[in-house]
């Protein structure tokens, strides 16, 4: 259904278009590297999902698990769709449902070939539902797991993200490891620490609402090569779209060309720069 124009009303991408021109911009390459594709808004209609993700010049999705339960739902897409990889873990909103048998699954599963990543793991004091000593101690397991299988992780923060860094760093002292920092919202200061310690940065709707200055300006700080755009679907669906449900992969483009005016870049040219991060960072891909 096409989409009633209106006038421009926030300062990183143009008016808005109809929804068929709108996802056909000429982009060479672009990955999604954080969507929920096994969540059943989208894995009912997977196959349309998919063909609107190639039309908008995504070449690749990254499927990110949640719980148990999913992680071979995120592999067995993965197999069936060249454009797709996985992730396996267990968020931390759900780690303390996490059954007996959950985690040695998690460990089986993070062998597989098209599994890139561990995670989305983290920190999260927004729900309270998961004790904080439960969330750390799986924080960490995670982390113990991406060293083994050479994966990097995701991470998940909510109104905690100093206190979720303090551990990363801690961790990372220990042993290095790969991270991303999964739709960031946090400030100069963190994203500076996660930098410091190697991690990429990843930037997902929220960066294109009206009331997102605060993340475009630490955005602009971040190094070219250090960026990644995701969408979070079904969730963080951006501007010109937000509030719709579910977000997909197509739209992720809206937030890349939001990062792109950020940057000083082209969005033709900043796709290519988070395809080579992407492929940098997910070497398994």
């Amino acid at each position: 259904m096409a989409l009633r124009r209106t006038r421009r009303d926030y300062n990183c991408v143009g008016p808005l278009k109809f929804l068929p021109f709108a996802l056909n911009i000429g982009l060479a390459t672009l990955i999604d590297s954080h969507a929920h594709l096994a969540y059943p808004q989208l894995s009912e209609q997977i196959e349309n999902y998919l063909q609107l993700a190639s039309s908008a010049g995504v070449t690749g999705v990254l499927c990110v698990a949640t719980t148990a339960a999913d992680s071979p739902k995120c592999i067995s897409l993965a197999e069936q769709h060249s454009m797709i990889r996985a992730s396996v873990g267990i968020h931390p909103n759900n780690c303390h449902e996490a059954g007996h048998n959950d985690w040695q699954l998690i460990e089986e599963l993070a062998k597989h070939p098209r599994v890139v990543a561990i995670g989305e793991t983290g920190l999260d004091r927004y729900w309270d539902d998961c004790p904080w000593e439960t969330q750390v101690d799986y924080l960490k397991r995670h982390i113990q797991l991406s060293r083994r299988v050479d994966r990097p992780i995701i991470i998940h923060t909510r109104d905690c993200v100093d206190e979720a860094i303090d551990i990363l760093t801690e961790q990372f002292s220990i042993e290095p490891f790969s991270a991303v920092m999964h739709s960031f919202t946090g400030s100069l200061e963190a994203a500076q620490r996660c930098l410091s310690l190697g991690f990429y940065i990843s930037f997902a709707g929220m960066l294109t609402f009206k009331n997102g200055e605060d993340i475009r300006s630490v955005a602009r700080t971040i190094p070219l090569d250090r960026v990644l755009v995701e969408t979070d679907s079904p969730y963080l669906t951006p501007h010109p779209f937000r509030g719709q449900r579910p977000n997909h992969p197509a739209l992720v483009k809206h937030t890349l060309e939001c990062l792109a005016e950020v940057l000083g870049q082209s969005s033709e040219v900043l796709s290519r720069v988070v395809t080579e991060n992407s492929l940098r960072l997910f070497k398994n891909w």
